[in-house]
């Protein structure tokens, strides 16, 4: 199925859920206010019939796309579909729902049916939502775990969020390396069925020591003869449970992996990591990088309520009024320099948006850098140096086309000359706290994403403001 009929199907979908709760909205709303000895059956039969056709929809739904639907959703609406979704459902809808929006279901939902749709979870998917649980409800649904599943749920939660061992699956097939391909396939055929993403076996030693991995391919096309050692492919991509997740995520990118081991120090198979784990973590690091550049606290509910929102928003925005009450400082110094000469006012404006802007050009360079591991401390020294030139050029560029627009609009040409030296020498020092900032935020143990681009908008009005009515106020005043 193409992408754009995906879309397309599931904004059907929403249309046509959206278009259920309002019907049953109207009619619920017309049958309140009739009089009759009948309302209460009425409404009963209206309200069980809308109900009928919303449970059916709904379970014709990926999760996914429930998960959307439910996130899209005013939160009275979303009540009314969550109420009516399955546990099964309920609880992938869970898995595949942002955090904000997963924690603000699992406050809604009473304790009896949030204990019902968690155990329908594995353990592995268990531990990955339990941070949005009551720790006494997940105790009761590990309770009601086997040996063996709660085993599986301790060595997940034992790793910490953004570790591979946190995102791994205890869910594999390995085979052992003595084994023949007819063997082998024997084995496969007497599971029943494979894990999802499941190209390669593994391949083991005696002690569960990983030696290698054999594809699907070879075990169905080679000779049902050939040993297992001798055919499979011992160049395997394998991760510890301590790796970062950020480092498996660019080997799958590197790669192209679909799946790939998980061994413990000792070399022994432990887990599995999966593309699609893996895509769903890039995700949600491009979100929350997305929404530490602009200033968010952390991710936010669309339609959460306007207390909650605004709280989120309190920590940088006090940053920003903080560096701007600084930035208004600075203009303060040169207020005669201003008063004398009321174009500057006018123009300084200009040299501090132009370096913010080159600036944040340089930024997202940098931290695009980072998060790929093309930067090292080898060859930042080499970004400086070639990022400096770029700010020199640009600067001597459009200082020029600026300073000749002042020129010809205050018909001066010493303002024009000090508008040009402003602008190239503020590009030259937005292109270094550019590079500087993310790769201090990094070398401190701090996301680069977060905070970068208020700290180099404080710094490139400022600078700017200071380099323009300082030589404003040396060579024009």
């Amino acid at each position: 199925m193409s992408t754009f009929r995906s879309q397309e199907r599931l904004q059907e979908s929403l249309n046509l859920l959206t278009t259920l709760l309002e019907k049953q909205r109207v009619i619920e709303a017309l049958t309140h206010k009739q009089e009759s000895k009948n309302k209460e059956l009425v409404e009963a039969l209206v309200h069980r019939q809308n109900l009928a056709l919303l449970q059916r929809k709904l379970r014709d739904l990926h999760p996914a796309d429930l998960a959307h639907i439910i996130e899209v959703l005013p939160q009275a609406d979303r009540l009314v579909v969550w109420a009516e979704l399955e546990p099964y459902h309920a609880a992938q809808v869970l898995l595949e729902s942002s955090r904000s929006v997963r924690d603000w279901l699992v406050a809604e939902t009473e304790r009896p049916r949030l204990v019902a749709l968690l155990g329908q979870l594995d353990p592995d998917d268990l531990a990955y939502i339990s941070d949005s649980v009551d720790p006494e409800i997940v105790a009761e649904v590990y309770q009601s775990l086997d040996a063996r599943e709660q085993s599986l749920f301790q060595s997940t939660i034992a790793y910490p969020d953004g570790s591979v061992g946190h995102l791994m699956s205890p869910e594999f097939v390995s085979v052992r390396d003595g084994r023949d391909l007819g063997g082998a396939l024997e084995d496969v055929r007497r599971r029943g069925e494979l894990p999802p993403h499941t190209e390669a076996l593994f391949v083991v030693d005696a002690r569960n020591v990983l030696r290698g991995a054999l594809s699907l391919k070879d075990l169905l096309l080679r000779e049902p003869s050939a040993q297992v050692s001798a055919v499979m492919s011992t160049d395997v991509v394998s991760f510890t449970p301590q790796e970062r997740a950020s480092d498996a995520a660019r080997a799958f990118e590197r790669y192209d992996l679909i799946a790939a081991p998980v061994v413990d120090e000792r070399g022994k198979l432990v887990g599995r990591l999966t593309v699609d784990v893996v895509m769903d973590f890039l995700r949600r690091q491009a979100q929350s990088e997305a929404l530490l550049r602009a200033g968010l606290a952390g991710e936010e509910d669309y339609f959460a309520p306007a207390w909650t929102s605004a709280k989120n928003r309190w920590l940088w925005l006090f940053v920003n009024l903080l560096t701007a009450f600084l930035a208004s400082r600075v203009i303060g110094l040169f207020e005669s320099t201003i008063q004398d000469l009321v174009a500057l006012a006018a123009l300084m404006p200009i040299v501090a948006s132009v370096g913010g802007n080159t600036g944040n050009q340089t930024v997202a360079l940098v931290i695009r850098g980072l998060a790929l591991d093309r930067l090292t401390r080898a060859n930042t020294g080499h970004l400086l140096k070639k990022e400096l030139f770029v700010g020199l050029m640009n600067g001597a560029v459009w200082g020029t086309v600026v300073g000749l627009a002042a020129a010809a609009l205050y018909g001066s040409v010493p303002l024009g000359l000090v508008m040009a030296a402003a602008i190239l020498l503020n590009l030259v020092v937005a292109a270094m706290v550019g590079c500087a900032v993310p790769l201090v935020l990094q070398r401190l143990g701090r996301d680069p994403a977060q905070g970068s681009s208020v700290l180099l908008t404080f710094t490139t009005d400022c600078m700017g403001f200071f380099i323009f009515l300082g030589l404003a106020r040396a060579f024009l005043v």
